[in-house]
């Protein structure tokens, strides 16, 4: 039976009480008043373990904070990469507005097509006043309006588009195919969501999760750990992405070094036993 929700409001020092009745270590009320009234404020209840310390929180939170920077800077890299290929093959389609050739049976295509048509609507970009001024068409043609669309919009038309030698081609840039792409766009635009919100993402169980690649690339499905919910197979598909877009960013290695720094045990993150073995750790 469901109860009303009558939690009351908790002053700093009440929180700190909290805290400690939790199992955790606070010596310094003063810092940790401080910490309260500056950090985010973690919803979930639950105790400590023993010998856990207000230190060991702050270390986490910083921890994922670096960590979100981190990953908002590599999923940033591959969405302005997955843009570039989608206008380039759009491009080479005869007709300028061969984009709208999608899957209309799909539940999603009004409503994308309704999103799609308000961005263009309200951006102030000057190549697209430029077309509203001049031509007669509601929609740019395929390289102008990826200009205005979102990841997440242009993750949703790439899954949509019917020209499936289109995706292929787009996927093959990647050495994924079309399906593993689709769902890997999906899922990494879910995780800079959270990223962009500050949520916590370093021990998060994520409900959409990324799929399995199938036979390529080589090897990377032998890394993947089946039935995962945690970052560690988010962080091995955008190592694998950011290692063909920009090799030298070394995503992989920043995420180990950051993992030391912090002493932060990846257990909790979904890394396997030995996982540090493969190349890809290590600079």
């Amino acid at each position: 039976m469901k109860i009303p929700f009558d939690k009351p409001f908790r002053t700093y020092d009440q929180q700190i009480e909290i805290l400690r009745n939790r199992g955790m270590i606070v010596p310094d009320e003063d810092r940790a008043r401080r910490l309260l009234e500056h950090f985010e404020e973690s919803h979930e209840v639950h105790r400590f373990r023993a010998g856990t310390s207000l230190d060991d929180v702050v270390r986490h939170y910083e921890f994922d904070r670096e960590l979100r920077l981190l990953i908002l800077d590599a999923i940033e890299r591959i969405e302005v990469s997955f843009r570039s290929h989608w206008a380039y093959r759009m491009a080479q389609s005869p007709r300028p507005h061969s984009y709208l050739d999608v899957d209309k049976s799909s539940s999603k295509w009004i409503e994308n097509l309704s999103a799609l048509e308000r961005e263009v609507k309200r951006s102030s970009e000057i190549f697209i006043k430029h077309f509203r001024e001049k031509y007669s068409e509601v929609l740019p043609p395929a390289w102008a309006v990826c200009e205005v669309m979102s990841f997440g919009l242009l993750s949703r038309w790439y899954a949509d588009l019917k020209p499936m030698n289109i995706r292929t081609a787009i996927a093959s840039a990647y050495s994924l195919d079309e399906g593993t792409l689709k769902s890997w766009l999906h899922h990494l635009t879910t995780v800079r969501n959270l990223c962009a919100h500050h949520a916590r993402v370093w021990n998060k169980e994520f409900t959409l999760t990324p799929q399995a690649p199938r036979n390529k690339p080589v090897g990377l499905r032998g890394e993947w750990v089946t039935e995962s919910r945690r970052l560690f197979n988010t962080l091995l598909l955008m190592d694998h992405l950011i290692s063909i877009i920009a090799p030298d960013q070394k995503f992989a290695w920043k995420i180990r070094s950051l993992l030391e720094s912090h002493k932060i045990a990846p257990r909790a993150m979904g890394f396997p036993a030995g996982w540090d073995s493969n190349a890809r750790w290590h600079p």
